[in-house]
């Protein structure tokens, strides 16, 4: 056992997203507590609620105190009442820029008995990570309206691609490549015969820092053809790097043949500071409430803070758990698990424990 601490940044969200991180939070407390290890839990009342009732999304003082935090776990954030984007712009993205989380990182990964849209997908097709740049690009914010609301109007949104921003998101794909678990293979995603500046720099970039890693084998595939392995070839990919609008497609497209929305979990990191996990899926407020969501993503959420906190004794239970859980599910899909959300934290803790 390894004595020590941690304080972890609790924003629970909105819809669905208190019970899957109530869910997470209890596995997260049970592998931590096998360990020998504490867990200092600081919530953050932010997320729909937080805005309808005052206005605000992210005050700065709330920013300030999350980067003093080791970790944050986030459930998820999004609801009808509120405008699309103010959340997603002003919280979500905020958190993400201000805090440098510079990589989206996405494991896909296919465990045993869960069953996916492609059956003839085996657990050794799907082992991939996709490497997801997140802070520039399409999303960055550039651009805006010319003689909006008539005619004649123009829409501008811009995708800006730094040299430091790629060669960073680059350099960590390749150092990603290289580690034991992974395969030493790297695929640049983009779509260089179209975006001829962007893609040209992401080439480039991956030229010249792969001639640093002569041992990871590279190679390169355009988005739509992509798609088209992640579902006929997926065994193909080891290690994905892509930008931020192609690695947001491709990582939904990687949960649904990994098992879907209810399993996948993906981080938004700073190597060098506060990162954040999350579950894939949004809020689901169609099943707020009834204990019929799957709580599995937002625990693999879990798994990969504490992996990233060092922890990997405790993430190893943890994803024990998630597998042991995984041959009990009848299904994936809410509703349709055979136990409630909190019976499948349960059932994690009960895996994570043996």
């Amino acid at each position: 056992m390894t004595s020590g601490s941690h304080r972890v940044g609790g924003i629970r969200g909105d819809g669905t997203g208190p019970e899957v991180v109530g869910e997470a939070l209890k596995v997260l407390d049970a592998a931590r507590s096998l360990e020998g290890f504490e867990v200092e839990l600081v919530e953050f009342d932010l997320g729909a609620e937080r805005y309808l009732r005052t206005g605000e999304v992210l005050p700065d003082g709330e920013l300030d105190a999350l980067a003093s935090v080791d970790a944050i776990l986030l459930g998820a954030v999004g609801d009808p009442r509120v405008r699309p984007g103010i959340l997603e712009r002003d919280l979500l993205l905020r958190i993400r820029f201000e805090l440098d989380q510079y990589v989206n990182l996405r494991p896909v990964i296919r465990l045993p008995g869960v069953r996916t849209l492609v059956p003839s997908h085996t657990e050794d097709d799907v082992n991939l990570v996709v490497v997801r740049e997140n802070s520039e690009g399409l999303y960055s914010g550039a651009g805006g309206f010319h003689r909006r609301g008539t005619p004649h109007e123009v829409a501008v949104q811009e995708s800006i691609n730094t040299r430091h921003g790629v060669e960073r998101i680059v350099r960590y794909a390749f150092e990603l490549a290289m580690r034991p678990d992974r395969r030493r293979t790297l695929t640049l995603v983009h779509k260089t015969n179209v975006l001829t500046f962007a893609g040209d720099l992401y080439q480039r970039v991956v030229d010249e820092v792969g001639s640093e890693f002569p041992e990871v084998e590279r190679d390169y595939v355009h988005v739509d053809a992509a798609c088209i392995y992640l579902l006929d070839q997926p065994s193909r990919f080891d290690v994905i790097v892509t930008d931020n609008m192609f690695g947001d497609i491709i990582t939904d497209l990687g949960a649904m043949i990994q098992g879907g929305m209810g399993i996948a979990a993906g981080g938004n990191i700073n190597p060098h500071g506060v990162s954040m996990f999350e579950p894939i899926g949004g809020t689901a407020p169609d099943h707020a409430g009834k204990g019929t969501i799957n709580p599995l993503a937002a625990i693999g959420a879990a798994q990969m803070l504490l992996a990233t906190l060092g922890r990997e004794a405790a993430a190893s239970r943890v994803d024990t758990g998630i597998r042991f859980a995984c041959s009990k599910l009848g299904s994936m899909r809410a509703g349709e698990m055979g136990f409630s959300t909190w019976e499948v934290g349960d059932l994690v803790v009960e895996g994570a424990s043996s």
